[in-house]
């Protein structure tokens, strides 16, 4: 309320003030004495000396400035306001703490004359919010500061992608990693930068993490670089939901190949463990191009040099491809042949400088010569664009060399792949070692065995034929032998046997005991049975240590005068012969069971069998190699060996093709294997 006073002027009364929700404050005369303030005033300064001047009342350092608005204003009678906010710290007893407000000053006349109205309003609230905010966006700023910093110290860019498809790069160094700018979208052209081989998974697995429910992608592909060459990156992404729809997906990708190579190398290593458990050459070899198919190539075939690499004066270098792999949607692969191809110049200067040499060439153009024919008609079936030649070296020589091809849209192998390659083949030196040492041990076997093992001789009324077979492993060669002697007296006597032990010593071993069998059976200075014979030979063995044990069949055929044949036998540990009737069902001649093996107890007496042969009839003897096959029963193996016998005799055919076929049979040969067969004719 106002009244008017003296001079007709309105004078202000402050007391209606007492109830606003503003700070009043009332100053009066020149000295500015507080003689007024409210409920709300003192809420906001807290409680201040009635009747004191101002610059008393309110002596805060800050209070200065307002001070002096009091004067302006009583002076020239022109109103004042500050909107800016103003704090005040309340440091004075009664004070109520840190606050903000802004004011204004306005000239009045009340009952104490003269004096300045002062308002002010309590804005902490809304400059404590403000506050509140701009530390929130600074704290984030400086977060994003941290996690730019982190970033860029792990080569990672972070992305983020709108559900439109629209991708936009937060942190990271896209175009300094392949030299283009960051594309705002996912298109062609982006997946241009993606190796050819890995396009399709890294769309499949977008696709897999984005249809249907939400869930993490991830996915380690190649990307081309600056340097025009790749290098593995991985990406994860997570995708943000709100209200149960896709806004956005955050992602980072981050360039692994250091840890990708170091876990490829330890693979390849261990798959180069592989290659010490081959049985044969061909077989190591195959190990060592499947070691680096797909990984470090696309295809890879391996060509095996004669005699260490080494060729006789003014003869051409020749190699025989031995093994060739290649990853899955490529062409066949023309099979593997044992046949020598001419060295081309260019593998010839890799044998000779041992040094591996890289060709890169139009796709599906390879240089004529580099390889056999046949193996070019592949490069250019599959497209081939970089073939790359590597020796391979043990004991300073150069035994074979490798052909890596990179096909298709491959890209040529960068340096790295080229080191990695070269590692990788220089581990399985001592495999490989071993394989040609073993090879060269079952050469010398096998023509030992088969210089001894000498043709059957022509018998006068009788069919003969024999057979070996070495086994499909390396090492396992030498212990099967067979015999087949005609005496002067027209009989014949036919010794078939296993030594202990598939080497060169039981192949040597195999030759003694073979001799001296033949001797005492042609002496018959003094006749004696089958048994009696092996019983000598037993002694003679076993008192030489010739042998750790020997199983065999020895026996003696003499023509009857009626015709056919009889067939007296001792059967030394061995697998029972086999009798083919011209009529009937074939069986075994077991008799009581075999007497033990030679080498075990040769002071216990022999048994010798007989058995008259017909005309037509057949007998078989064989080593167990032809029976015994890796997962079924041995007697299995005698039940197949008599069906195929009998079916191939009751075909008419000869014994050398019954021999032949029966051999042929089994497959999976993990032992020699040896046969004779023997069949009175009609007279």
């Amino acid at each position: 309320m106002t009244r008017t006073g003296g001079t007709g002027v309105p004078e202000l009364e402050p007391e209606v003030f007492d109830d606003a929700i503003v700070a009043v404050a009332l100053t009066s005369g020149a000295e500015h004495r507080l003689v007024y303030y409210n409920d709300a005033f003192r809420n906001l300064f807290g409680p201040r000396k009635m009747g004191a001047r101002a610059a008393d009342a309110f002596s805060e350092e800050r209070a200065a400035r307002y001070v002096r608005m009091l004067d302006e204003v009583f002076h020239d009678g022109l109103g004042r306001q500050v909107t800016g906010p103003r704090t005040t710290e309340g440091t004075f007893p009664g004070a109520p703490g840190r606050r903000h407000f802004i004011y204004s000053c306005s000239p009045v006349l009340s009952r104490f004359g003269r004096g300045v109205l002062t308002v002010c309003v309590d804005t902490t609230a809304q400059v404590e919010a403000v506050e509140r905010a701009e530390r929130l966006s600074t704290e984030r700023h400086q977060a994003l500061h941290r996690y730019e910093a982190l970033m860029g110290a792990v080569t990672q860019t972070v992305w983020l992608m709108q559900p439109d498809g629209s991708i936009t790069e937060l942190v990271g160094d896209f175009e300094d990693f392949t030299g283009k700018r960051w594309r705002p979208v996912i298109d062609e052209q982006w997946l241009t930068l993606v190796h050819p081989h890995d396009r399709g998974h890294l769309v499949r697995t977008w696709q897999e993490a984005a249809e249907g429910t939400p869930s993490m992608f991830v996915c380690t592909f190649r990307l081309r670089t600056t340097a025009h060459d790749y290098r593995h990156v991985q990406s994860r992404a997570v995708p943000i939901v709100r209200d149960g729809e896709i806004v956005e997906w955050i992602g980072a990708t981050a360039d692994i190949e250091d840890q990708w190579r170091n876990r490829l190398r330890e693979r390849l290593l261990a798959r180069v463990a592989t290659v010490t458990a081959a049985d044969d050459v061909p077989q190591a070899f195959g190990a060592v191009a499947g070691a680096v198919v797909p990984e470090l190539t696309d295809a890879c075939a391996v060509f095996l040099l004669p005699s260490a690499g080494a060729t006789g004066s003014g003869e051409p270098l020749t190699a025989v491809r031995v093994a060739s792999t290649a990853r899955p949607g490529l062409p066949d692969l023309p099979p593997l042949i044992d046949r020598s191809y001419p060295v081309g110049p260019i593998a010839r200067q890799v044998i000779e400088s041992r040094r591996p040499r890289l060709l890169v060439f139009p796709a599906g153009s390879p240089p004529a010569g580099i390889l056999p024919e046949v193996s070019l008609d592949w490069l250019r079936a599959a497209r081939a664009t970089s073939l790359t030649v590597v020796p391979l070296v043990i004991d300073s020589a150069v035994v074979a060399f490798a052909c890596a091809a990179g096909c298709a849209d491959s890209p040529p192998p960068g340096p790295r792949d080229l080191a990695l390659l070269g590692e990788v083949l220089h581990e399985v030196r001592d495999p490989l070692r071993q394989a040609l040492e073993l090879q060269r041990t079952r050469h010398t076997a096998l023509t030992l065995q088969r210089a001894l093992l000498t043709p059957t001789p022509r018998v006068p009324g009788a069919e003969l034929a024999a057979h070996y077979q070495p086994a499909s492993k390396t090492a396992e060669i030498g212990g099967d032998w067979y015999d087949a002697l005609l005496l002067p007296d027209g009989s014949v006597t036919l010794s078939i046997g296993d030594i202990a032990g598939h080497d060169l010593d039981a192949a040597t071993s195999m030759s003694q005991l073979r001799s001296m069998l033949r001797v005492i059976a042609y002496d018959q200075s003094r006749p004696h049975t089958p048994a009696e014979s092996l019983a000598r030979l037993d002694r003679v063995v076993d008192g030489l240590a010739i042998a750790p044990l020997v199983t065999a069949v020895h026996v003696r055929l003499r023509r009857r005068a009626g015709g056919g044949w009889h067939a007296a036998w001792s059967n030394a540990g061995h697998p029972p012969p086999l009798l083919l009737p011209a009529e009937g069902h074939p069986r075994f001649l077991e008799g009581a069971g075999p007497d033990l093996p030679l080498c075990v107890a040769p002071a216990l007496p022999r048994t010798t069998w007989h058995y008259d042969l017909d005309p037509g009839d057949t007998l078989l003897l064989y080593t167990d190699g032809l029976i015994e096959v890796p997962g079924t029963d041995l007697a299995d193996g005698m039940t197949d060996l008599a069906e195929a016998a009998a079916a191939a005799t009751r075909r008419g055919m000869p014994l050398a093709d019954i021999c032949t076929l029966l051999l042929a049979g089994v497959s999976d040969r993990r032992d020699d294997a040896a046969l004779i067969a023997f069949r009175p004719t009609p007279t």
